[in-house]
């Protein structure tokens, strides 16, 4: 997973797959899923996002140790 927020635009996307989207999903306004033709989801476009969401959430993140524990 890979997010970007891109400052000029205020847009946050977060790729989830490098697989190349084939259409869009609109969930909310400024909210679009991008889909595959299958409908997987590959990624996911938060536009005016300092309004919609914690910024410090998405560029911060923590692990819980029951993470750790599934990977181990």
């Amino acid at each position: 997973m890979k997010i970007n927020y891109d400052n000029e635009i205020d847009a946050v996307y977060i790729e989830f797959s490098k697989e190349v989207p084939e259409g869009v999903v609109e969930i909310k306004e400024g909210v679009n899923l991008d889909v595959t033709k299958n409908g997987r989801i590959v990624g996911l476009e938060i536009l005016d996002a300092s309004q919609k969401v914690s910024l410090d959430s998405f560029l911060n993140y923590e692990l819980s140790p029951e993470w750790f524990n599934q990977t181990a």
